[in-house]
C-alpha cells in the first residue's frame, strides 16, 4: 500500500526541543569560533561581515529548523573565506 505508515515502534526516536536547540546553539558557537580565527585579510573580506549577520541576526529570526539551514549558509561561507585566506 502506497500510503501506508510505518509502525511508530520502526521510527527512530526523535530527541525532544531542548536537545536540538542545544545541539545547534553548541554548533553555532563553533561556526563563530572558527570565523574568529580567521586572518586580516579574511576580515577584510566583504564574506565576513555576511557570515556574522548570519550567524546572529538572521538566526535569532529563524526558527528552529530553519536554524539548521541558516548554519549550513555560514559554514559554507566560512569555508569559502577560510579557502580565500589560505590563497592570498
Amino acid at each position: 500500500m502506497p500510503n501506508r505508515r510505518t509502525p511508530s515502534s520502526a521510527r527512530a526516536p526523535r530527541a525532544n526541543f531542548r536537545e536540538r536547540y542545544t545541539a545547534i546553539e553548541a554548533r553555532r558557537a563553533e561556526l563563530v569560533a572558527r570565523l574568529t580565527t580567521l586572518d586580516h585579510n579574511a576580515r577584510n573580506h566583504p564574506g565576513y561581515k555576511r557570515a556574522f549577520t548570519l550567524l546572529n541576526n538572521t538566526f535569532r529570526k529563524e526558527k528552529l529548523p530553519q536554524r539548521v539551514a541558516v548554519l549550513q549558509a555560514a559554514a559554507w561561507l566560512i569555508d569559502v573565506l577560510e579557502k580565500l585566506s589560505t590563497m592570498a
